[in-house]
């Protein structure tokens, strides 16, 4: 697919995506919608991509929907809203969080509505100090998408996921942090460095363990204990017969640094 309202680029083994419609604060329309879809897709089906960087272009991140770019008239009923997040957002989280390979955000500007949730649905998220996370869903009589609903209550819990919904207030990259909605804040011209920095390193670790343990924790959310445990000894079986497991044996055996191919 050739992109025209994202930019990729893949550098020492990590895809780079970037949302590219600043005007717009790279709100989604369908069309950027597919194009990240088909980034994903390729990252996924790509061998030689071992992570992603997910990140905006300009001065924010996300804002979330493209309000203009859906179909309203005073004369017709409402647009199907619940088609939109179908056809764009739904695939998105899916894909991230059933990629097996790490996918690090970079929040370089405000996240809000579904552009927030897209972060949340990260591994890793980093976001710059001026960064602003939004659920601006209540403010046009909406609810969270985007796996909003289910993220929200596992990540901050109950009480503070349904502040987040219904107040629809500000958090701050501080905050954010402190409350476990991201991993790490960064001074806004460190952001991209650090982010780059981290998908890299994650790019040379065991790729294949990495998307077993995302399988695990994906599981985990709806499994009980004796599932998660003999889910984990499955899994495990699995990490054991990677070539990235024998050569970390070997390499802690000759005590030496180990040098692993994602397999």
């Amino acid at each position: 697919m050739e992109y025209h309202h994202i930019k990729v680029e893949v550098k020492d083994a990590v895809q780079v995506i970037t949302l590219n419609r600043p005007d717009v604060l790279n709100s989604f329309h369908l069309p950027m919608a597919r194009e990240v879809q088909d980034a994903l897709a390729v990252a996924g089906a790509d061998d030689a991509i071992r992570a992603v960087l997910l990140t905006g272009q300009g001065r924010g991140f996300c804002a979330g929907q493209d309000l203009a770019a859906v179909n309203f008239e005073d004369s017709k009923p409402n647009p199907d809203v619940g088609e939109t997040v179908r056809s764009q957002y739904n695939p998105i989280i899916r894909a991230i969080r059933r990629l097996e390979k790490p996918v690090v955000c970079a929040v370089n500007g405000v996240a809000a509505g579904a552009g927030a949730n897209i972060a949340f649905a990260c591994d890793l998220v980093f976001a710059s100090t001026e960064a602003s996370f939004i659920q601006s869903f209540c403010r046009i009589g909406l609810i969270p998408d985007s796996g909003g609903t289910f993220l929200l209550p596992r990540l901050v819990g109950l009480a503070r996921a349904t502040g987040l919904a219904l107040l629809g207030g500000k958090v701050g990259a501080t905050q954010a942090r402190a409350w476990g909605l991201i991993w790490g804040t960064c001074e806004p011209a460190a952001l991209m460095p650090r982010a780059q920095e981290v998908a890299t390193s994650l790019a040379t670790q065991p790729t294949r363990g990495f998307g077993l343990t995302k399988q695990a924790f994906n599981e985990s959310l709806v499994n009980d204990l004796d599932a998660q445990l003999d889910l984990e000894a499955d899994l495990q079986a699995e990490a054991g017969r990677t070539s990235d497991f024998a050569e970390g044996v070997a390499a802690f055996r000759a005590k030496r640094p180990p040098v692993f191919r994602g397999q």
